[in-house]
């Protein structure tokens, strides 16, 4: 008799399904706020994300450099978690003069046995200056294999537009490096 007096146990099937229907409204909620991110640093150049980053060099000035001033430019790398890779810039910082197109290159070194794909991610400080850093050539444009044990030299072509204010004197280019998702 002492079973008749419990009650029935409550059903959470409903309650379960909720559950699961919220984890994968937040899971895609999550998964959609990348792309919505860098249509917005695209569209208002935020966070320090280049604007305009692949122009033609045809677009540039045939006279456009300012010699009566000059910029110092910092370069800095950080590696995200699970990326086994060895970077750095092979100048750290030079100085050059507003209109002057320059390059410089990175080391990269992939310290696995096995081939890795990575995505470099830049971002430029202060933030006003990111709309004057225009990038003409960047390995950041594209994901980059690196096989096992590979070492390379990575190019970046740039300009820092003339019309950067007299305000700024000094700017640092940063670079992200992210293990690229697996495409399967």
């Amino acid at each position: 008799m002492r079973d008749a007096a419990l009650p029935p146990p409550p059903k959470h099937g409903r309650l379960v399904g909720r559950l699961v229907l919220l984890a994968a409204a937040c899971f895609a909620f999550g998964f959609a706020l990348v792309p919505l991110y860098d249509t917005l640093c695209k569209a208002v150049g935020f966070n320090g994300k280049t604007l305009k980053d692949a122009i033609a060099a045809k677009d540039l000035p045939a006279t456009g450099i300012d010699t009566s001033r000059s910029l110092g430019v910092q370069f800095t790398t950080t590696l995200m978690p699970g990326l086994p890779w060895e970077i750095r810039p092979l100048e750290p910082a030079i100085e050059l003069h507003p209109g002057e197109l320059r390059t410089t290159r990175f080391l990269v070194r992939n310290l696995s046995d096995k081939p890795i794909v990575g995505q470099a991610v830049p971002s430029v400080s202060p933030t006003v200056a990111a709309q004057y850093f225009k990038k003409l050539d960047c390995f950041c444009f594209t994901q980059q294999t690196l096989g096992p044990g590979e070492t390379r030299e990575m190019a970046l072509t740039f300009v820092v537009d003339r019309e950067i204010g007299n305000e700024i004197s000094e700017l640092t280019l940063a670079y992200a490096f992210f293990l690229a998702p697996n495409p399967s």
